[in-house]
């Protein structure tokens, strides 16, 4: 066999083993008493400006803490700087066994608005940038494969100020969990053209235990309803709050 055929023939290999690399990008608005409109919570998980104790990011259900410690499916690969002062805390975690990378910043809980607005313009293929981890270059933001939100719903109490861009190539899949996040969030998403794979209708616990079923379901290639349902069952597990009610939680598509 020719020298060129064999390195197609490894590339093609690797390609199926390894897989076409993914990117998942997670903004999470820091549960914050005194910046957001919330029942407040215990002074330590609402403390928007300390990552290690809040509610949505270092308690056991935050999403550093739930991907690191609660799931042997991901593994914390690496702890990353950025230049956003909203920023406070940034991962990388790794898909086991897969060529999957998820990017989670956690926002200052004051800079909320911030957080939905990078959200809303990473939805609509704006804020492309990118990190590197040992040889991967990995797309954020804009070039991500999918964008989630997790936090209060800000636009209970606030507008958003995004210029979207009508040069959108394609329709990114986004998640958004929040409470009511499909009755407030609709609008904007809309003129994001983003696609809507998961999304609430009432009051909810945006932990990350429902997150990762709906990036797994994602992976998948499931559908938007198969990914609502994975989300309704993970969620009645740990709320208790009866399969009916977590069924009529979630919802996919506009």
């Amino acid at each position: 066999m020719k020298p060129t055929l064999v390195i197609i023939c490894l590339h093609l290999l690797c390609s199926s083993i390894c897989g076409q690399l993914k990117t998942i990008h997670v903004y999470v608005a820091l549960c914050d008493n005194e910046f957001q409109g919330i029942v407040p919570v215990s002074s330590s998980l609402g403390d928007g400006k300390n990552p290690d104790t809040n509610l949505y990011w270092g308690a056991a259900f935050g999403v550093r803490s739930f991907f690191k410690n609660k799931t042997s499916e991901w593994e914390l690969v690496s702890s990353i700087k950025t230049q956003n002062a909203n920023i406070l805390d940034r991962q990388l975690f790794k898909k086991e066994k897969k060529n999957v990378y998820m990017l989670a910043d956690a926002y200052d809980g004051e800079e909320i608005k911030s957080c939905i607005e990078d959200f809303l313009l990473a939805s609509n293929e704006n804020l492309k940038d990118s990190v590197t981890y040992k040889d991967k270059v990995i797309h954020i933001g804009g070039r991500a494969d999918l964008v989630a939100y997790v936090g209060h719903n800000g636009l209970m109490d606030f507008n958003v100020d995004v210029a979207y861009s009508e040069n959108s190539i394609m329709q990114k899949d986004a998640i958004i969990l929040a409470c009511y996040s499909k009755e407030y969030f609709s609008p904007e998403l809309s003129n994001t053209k983003a696609n809507p794979i998961l999304w609430t209708t009432h009051l909810m616990a945006p932990e990350a235990y429902t997150l990762n079923a709906a990036i797994t379901g994602w992976l998948n290639n499931e559908t938007g309803h198969d990914i609502e349902e994975q989300a309704a069952q993970v969620y009645n597990h740990y709320q208790k709050c009866g399969i009916k009610g977590a069924r009529n939680l979630f919802t996919t598509g506009y």
